[in-house]
């Protein structure tokens, strides 16, 4: 799904415990990580709940890279929050994902009231491990 469906989605669902519900069915979308994956180097520090990401960098058509995203989490609504969180980011230049600004996005859906601290907390975590992937592969390039 894209970033533009999710949220569309969310606008139409009025109660919160339908948007959670909504949440969970997104995660369970994910494209599956590979066990392999579920690793100390994937694992995003500063979540709750166990988090991982896989970055891969191909290069653009223009030669600025381009960042794909994988992810996982043991927990349902985290898995959710990763699913949106990759449908925001995965598949966009390294330039782009710098300039992005993940934080109005979650505003904009209501996070900022409904969800815990300690979500919120993954949830920033998640935005800066994927900036900071951005960064390495713009030094790279």
């Amino acid at each position: 799904m894209t970033i533009d469906e999710i949220m569309e989605s969310f606008e139409f669902l009025d109660d919160w415990d339908d948007r959670y519900r909504y949440l969970i069915e997104l995660g369970r979308t994910l494209e599956p990580l590979p066990e392999e994956a579920h690793n100390e180097a994937n694992k995003v520090r500063g979540c709750a709940s166990q988090v991982w990401l896989q970055t891969k960098v191909e290069p653009g058509a223009d030669g600025e890279p381009v960042l794909h995203f994988l992810g996982d989490s043991d927990a349902h609504i985290v898995r959710g929050l990763v699913a949106l969180t990759l449908a925001f980011f995965s598949g966009r230049t390294a330039r782009d994902i710098m300039a992005a600004d993940a934080q109005a996005l979650f505003k904009s859906l209501g996070f900022e009231q409904h969800l815990t601290p300690q979500r919120s907390n993954g949830l920033r975590s998640m935005v800066e491990r994927i900036k900071k992937d951005a960064a390495q592969a713009l030094a790279t390039a």
